[in-house]
């Protein structure tokens, strides 16, 4: 994979010359382009003086970004650099480090690398000044609130970084009237950018008894998910989070702080609605559709372990059909995993079903498994429970099932500051292989449901796939998935049963530390196994599209795999925000005009 990036000596000499026809030549025979940014060192890298002038600018909340890690390279910092691996497996930890990531990287394709300098803003003026600094001295900026990209695109070496952690402030509203418009008055909730969903979910829910929709996993930021489009474990029934957005405050390139809905810039609204977080703007604030929570959350989980491949392929057909039959409704997402070792890993959660119900949703399901005793075996006895829907993310509450959630251990802690265990291996991880893919409802006709049963079980031959129901708004209300027609996100996503994922990672780990490392060899060997899997799937759905924030560092085809048809008006909305490209990503909007590290413009 590492060849994709090595430049054989005509091109190097190629771009030597048209970097110093860049500084020789008049600016206005370059269009007026910024083809090349800064890097420290450089000529037109700040001075002190103007870093001081920046830091006035934003009320001394500039910082020097030293990363933790530099611990470990120090001789004889043996035991310092287990003790911060120990804290790399705690997402508060990394997420109040300017320098970290939740993931650290990706083999063969990045890791996870300090900015030179961050801007800890607290107001969107102070994330103003920082952009018209990084566009007035062609600084690259990296674009950071809760830090989980996997594609690595809320960190780069070199750069200036736009911080928002601190902007973490929460307000309810009643009666919400967006900036402009005539709407009818509803209730909302406005987070700042840099605010968790664990936050979000403690103050809208489980003090104020309402529901908003955001992520699964707690420590995700708010900014970052309704960028990306954002589904949350009960998104089959209230739609895309990105759909309940109603207003963004939002920093663009000319360093104007602008309001953005649907009757003031209805343009940048939209491609905030989903057309990829760090490419159109700094976003500082939110404001999000509160909805009436059901009386219940609640889960099944089961294990089922077949004892031949004949089994398991029987066991599959099964529960194809009992999906299509019984869960395919708003009521039902999450996941089933299909395993290598002939195992079904069913995780569901639900909303708006007592216990007695799940129960009776799902023993017609049991009952088949028990009627072959030879064939199947259980992992344990089924779960189902209901809880009061206020208390999904309670702490408190939820400690009746221990080992639910994991809990920040630092000393002086809040203890509210929680995540659901089962994210754990996510904390600090170096990813192998990731693929996604949208399966159309399609798949589930009854005459096609022999095929995707077939499918899945040649799929997990390779490696183990997830089927994530409630990634895919097939079988949601009618207004969900209308409102979700009026984002940015792949329309796929709207006719899809689910979203299938594949991956494989190690965590903690990060590269070029000794004792710390991941295994290159088996990452590769992994990764191969990842999209041999994902490959045997895409002959069943050759056009449906990956999630963006869920997807390959090396997807093909991109541009329509994350948004199909609405990449054309996302990149018209990117040419009229950022003409000059100062916001780039891995595989964002207008990343095609600039080298793989964002510095040089094609």
């Amino acid at each position: 994979m590492q060849s994709r990036y090595l430049i054989d000596r005509r091109s190097l000499l190629q771009q030597i010359g048209a970097a110093a026809l860049w500084l020789l030549w008049p600016r206005k025979l370059l269009g007026g382009a910024r083809f090349r940014r800064r890097r420290p060192g450089e000529p037109g890298w700040p001075s002190q003086a103007a870093w001081k002038q920046l830091n006035d600018a934003v009320g001394g909340n500039l910082i020097k970004v030293n990363s933790p890690l530099a611990t470990c390279r120090a001789a004889g910092a043996t035991a310092a650099c287990d003790e911060l691996f120990q804290g790399l497996r705690n997402p508060y930890f990394i997420g109040d480090e300017p320098a970290l990531t939740q993931t650290l990287g990706w083999v063969d394709a990045w890791r996870s690398e300090p900015s030179v300098y961050a801007v800890a803003a607290k107001s969107a003026e102070e994330m103003a000044a920082a952009v018209k600094f990084a566009r007035e001295h062609h600084l690259r900026v990296a674009v950071k609130g809760g830090g989980h990209s996997y594609q690595g695109t809320s960190n780069a070496p070199d750069s200036l970084l736009l911080w928002s952690r601190r902007m973490s402030d929460i307000t309810l509203h009643e009666r919400f009237v967006p900036q402009g418009c005539a709407t009818p008055p509803q209730p909302a909730v406005t987070l700042g950018a840099g605010t968790l969903w664990g936050h979000a979910y403690d103050a809208v829910t489980t003090k104020a008894g309402r529901y908003v929709q955001g992520g699964g996993c707690a420590t995700v930021g708010v900014a970052g998910l309704i960028q990306s489009g954002g589904f949350g474990s009960f998104s089959k029934h209230y739609g895309l989070a990105a759909a309940g957005l109603l207003e963004a405050e939002v920093v663009t390139a000319d360093g104007k702080v602008r309001i953005a809905n649907a009757c003031t810039d209805p343009d940048l609204f939209w491609a905030l609605k989903g057309g990829g977080g760090g490419s159109f703007g700094v976003v500082t604030r939110l404001t999000l559709r509160l909805r009436e929570l059901p009386d219940f959350f609640g889960a099944f989980l089961c294990n089922i372990q077949a004892s031949s491949e004949a089994g398991f392929r029987r066991l599959l057909r099964y529960f194809v059909d009992f999906y299509s039959e019984n869960l395919f409704n708003h009521h039902w997402g999450e996941q089933a995993t299909v395993k290598r070792d002939n195992s079904l890993s069913i995780s569901m959660l639900c909303q708006g079903l007592a216990e007695e119900q799940i129960r009776k949703v799902w023993q017609p399901f049991l009952d088949l498994v028990g009627r072959s005793p030879g064939a199947y075996r259980l992992g344990g006895a089924p779960v189902a429970i209901a809880v009061p829907a206020q208390h999904w993310w309670d702490p408190e509450y939820m400690s009746r099932f221990p080992g639910v959630f994991a809990s920040d251990s630092r000393p002086g802690a809040n203890p509210r500051d929680v995540w659901w265990s089962a994210d754990s291996g996510q904390v600090g991880q170096v990813l192998y292989g990731y693929e996604s893919l949208w399966l159309p409802a399609s798949l589930l006709e009854e005459s096609r449901r022999e095929r995707l049963a077939a499918a899945l079980f040649a799929a997990s031959r390779h490696w183990d796939v997830a089927l994530h129901f409630n990634k895919g708004l097939a079988g949601a209300p009618e207004e969900a998935i209308a409102a979700a027609r009026e984002t940015a996100t792949n329309p796929s996503a709207l006719t899809a049963f689910a979203l299938a994922i594949s991956g494989g990672g190690q965590a903690p780990a990060y590269p070029g530390l000794a004792g710390h490392e991941p295994d290159r060899a088996a990452g590769r060997n992994i990764a191969r196994k990842v999209h041999s899997c994902m490959n045997v799937l895409r002959g069943l759905a050759p056009e449906g599209g990956s999630y963006v924030s869920e997807s390959s560092y090396f997807e093909k085809a991109w541009q329509r795999s994350y948004w199909g048809a609405n990449y054309a008006r996302l990149a018209a909305v990117k040419k009229r925000f950022d003409p000059d490209g100062l916001f780039y990503v891995h595989h964002g909007v207008g990343s095609e005009e600039w080298s793989a590290d964002g510095f040089t413009r094609l």
